[in-house]
């Protein structure tokens, strides 16, 4: 199956409301330009300076998000153009992206992200900690960093049921947030969830933003 019909299969399955993040990381600038060439506008790369050299080289309509674990030092590379970033958990790297935004004269959007999963492997916030950062005075002081939503990623399982829990926990999340601090925020908007092997039951379950990569480029 070649990159464009697989993502046309993929883009069958889901509806209007739902973005499709094409997950392109460590793929080589034809196989992106395959699935720009059939309609795909919207990329996920998680290493910065290869995003950085990718966008230099390809359509400059692409929307290129960050969605791997961003260290400070790296944010330089992706701040002039990056268009979102989906996975923020710390106000140290709030504050780098709003002092590098600050240089290229612009906003960027981010998520935060969440822990989820029963799995101690994977990075995030809990609401806790994502409280005490967006009532802390550090974070007050950003004027270049947009919270756009949050982010998560379920345990690695078979298990539906657990899967769902997890989703769901994440969009309680979203809502408590919504509540709480971003009533009047319409930008706040985004809950990105969702990856190859459990997108659908993430779109059942209110995700705004699905990042796929396997089932379109083929495995790594």
């Amino acid at each position: 199956m070649s990159i464009a019909t697989n993502l046309l299969a993929i883009q069958a399955t889901i509806p209007k409301g739902v973005r499709l993040v094409a997950v392109s990381k460590t793929k080589p600038n034809e196989a992106i330009m395959e699935a720009y060439q059939v309609g795909q506008r919207v990329f996920g790369e998680n290493r910065p300076q290869e995003l950085r050299d990718k966008q230099a080289d390809l359509p400059k309509d692409i929307e290129w998000h960050f969605i791997g674990h961003l260290q400070t030092n790296k944010v330089k590379y992706i701040a002039p153009f990056v268009s979102l970033i989906h996975g923020v958990e710390s106000l140290k790297l709030l504050q780098e992206i709003d002092k590098e935004a600050r240089k290229s004269q612009r906003v960027i959007p981010c998520l935060l992200e969440f822990h989820i999963a029963e799995e101690e492997t994977k990075y995030g916030l809990n609401l806790q900690e994502a409280r005490e950062i967006l009532t802390g005075d550090g974070f007050q002081k950003l004027e270049h960093i947009s919270i756009c939503g949050v982010m998560g990623m379920a345990t690695y399982t078979q298990d539906e049921a657990q899967i769902r829990k997890e989703f769901k926990n994440l969009k309680l999340i979203f809502e408590t947030l919504k509540k709480e601090f971003f009533n009047e925020a319409p930008a706040f908007c985004e809950l990105s969830m969702g990856m190859s092997g459990d997108y659908l039951i993430a779109i059942q379950e209110g995700s705004t933003l699905v990042r796929i990569g396997s089932s379109i480029f083929g495995s790594r």
